[in-house]
């Protein structure tokens, strides 16, 4: 039998569809075919990491997380840029040396 494995998104929607209380948890369960074992971990795991939200420090990290992403990204497409720059030169160049249709002549033919 294949393991069932959920995402956090549907994790969080049972969990609080558990914490609002409108449903018994066993109700829950089997409407989802999970075991209510299973969702009273999510609920404990949910719980004891519910301060996270609030979390200063976690929030902070990942600002510098994402300028880090930010300045690789910059870095990535001035690099683009310069080969974009690079072959555009060498497109020409080789136009004025080879002629106009350098590219059919030098360029592999697929094989049939």
């Amino acid at each position: 039998m294949k393991r069932r494995t959920f995402n956090a998104e549907f994790k969080a929607k049972i969990v609080l569809e558990v914490l609002r209380g409108e449903k018994e948890l066993n109700v829950i369960a089997a409407e989802n075919e999970i075991a209510p074992n299973q969702i009273r971990n999510w609920k404990a795991e949910f719980l004891k990491n519910a301060a996270a939200a609030f979390d200063d420090k976690r929030t902070e990290e990942l600002k510098a997380d994402l300028k880090g992403k930010e300045r690789e990204t910059d870095t990535l497409y001035k690099k683009v840029g310069q080969l974009t720059t690079q072959v555009d030169w060498l497109k020409k160049k080789s136009e004025e040396l080879f002629g106009s249709d350098w590219e059919s002549q030098y360029t592999p033919r697929p094989k049939e």
